[in-house]
């Protein structure tokens, strides 16, 4: 299809299926070779079954393309640095990370258990964090040897993280934090020719397919909702032509692209020294505050959601 990526290598978290497999399939159309990770779970992190990744590996083999399977737990931190090492003692060097590995544990807040908690936020936070700490050595003492200062880090959030949904606490926890993990990374590894950006797609997947507003979804709309679109921005990102972009979080739904901007400082005023004398200036703050966000992105007013007044 193109060259946009020929020549780098990439890793892509959670491959096997869904937009994972899509951005391996598509960097791999693209030039190139890639390690896809998977370890076969179920949504809920339950199980496990590389054949998938390995179905992915010979779909990219099928194409000319270059590609080998990795079976890590992406939340494992030495287990993490050795999928690093994997794309560079294989293919000579390790250009792009997409961490997009993920699982569901909905509940409602006092439905909640522990174990749903850390398993959620462990995939998702930690399986993020851990990949790229052992890329961004990788890319700062390449650069510091005089290396190449190329490098690309691709997150992925979600609206559930961004804009707020219910029953997903752990899920939009973590989402939130990958996010903000993003941007400051971003900040942090500008110097080494590092870009780190982040997705938050909308797509019909597996994970989103029981969920309300997919599960009802007729055929057409499942298309146009396609985790294939996903992967368009990511495989830009990951391009020599996306160096200038950076810190940034793309809201993601079939062929709609839009950056989800972040949180900013709204109203202020000055604090009377009383708490009882709080009331007028926390009227005046509400009034001019916008609203937050639903799923969609856009302002709007609901059940748990500030109104304008108090």
């Amino acid at each position: 299809m193109g060259n946009l990526c020929a020549g780098r290598v990439a890793i892509v978290t959670g491959a096997g299926r869904g937009i994972g497999r899509e951005h391996a399939l598509l960097l791999a159309e693209n030039g190139a070779k890639v390690v896809v990770n998977d370890i076969g779970a179920e949504t809920d992190g339950g199980g496990g079954d590389i054949s998938h990744a390995q179905s992915v590996v010979n779909e990219i083999e099928a194409m000319g393309g270059e590609a080998i399977v990795n079976g890590a737990n992406v939340a494992d931190f030495d287990a993490a640095g050795e999928m690093i090492h994997q794309a560079i003692d294989t293919f000579g060097s390790c250009d792009i990370l997409i961490n997009n590995a993920g699982i569901l544990r909905d509940r409602m807040m006092f439905s909640m258990s522990e174990g749903d908690w850390d398993s959620v936020i462990n995939v998702h936070l930690k399986g993020t964090f851990a990949p790229s700490h052992h890329a961004a050595v990788y890319w700062r003492e390449k650069v510091k040897s005089g290396g190449e200062a190329f490098g690309r880090i691709i997150n992925t959030s979600s609206p559930s993280g961004i804009y707020g949904n219910v029953g997903q606490a752990n899920y939009g926890a973590a989402k939130a934090g990958i996010a903000a993990f993003t941007i400051i990374t971003a900040i942090e590894l500008t110097k080494y020719g590092v870009t780190v950006n982040c997705l938050a797609p909308g797509a019909y997947t597996r994970m989103t397919a029981d969920l309300p507003g997919f599960s009802a979804m007729d055929e057409e709309t499942r298309e146009a909702m396609g985790p294939r679109w996903i992967a368009v921005p990511a495989t830009w990102l990951c391009s020599e032509a996306a160096q200038n972009v950076t810190g940034r979080v793309f809201d993601v739904v079939g062929n709609r692209l839009g950056i989800s901007e972040q949180w900013q400082l709204g109203p202020s005023g000055t604090q009377p020294d009383d708490p009882a004398d709080l009331g007028d200036l926390m009227a005046e703050l509400m009034a001019g505050a916008q609203l937050n966000s639903g799923m969609d992105g856009n302002p709007l007013e609901g059940p748990g959601r500030p109104s304008h007044t108090i």
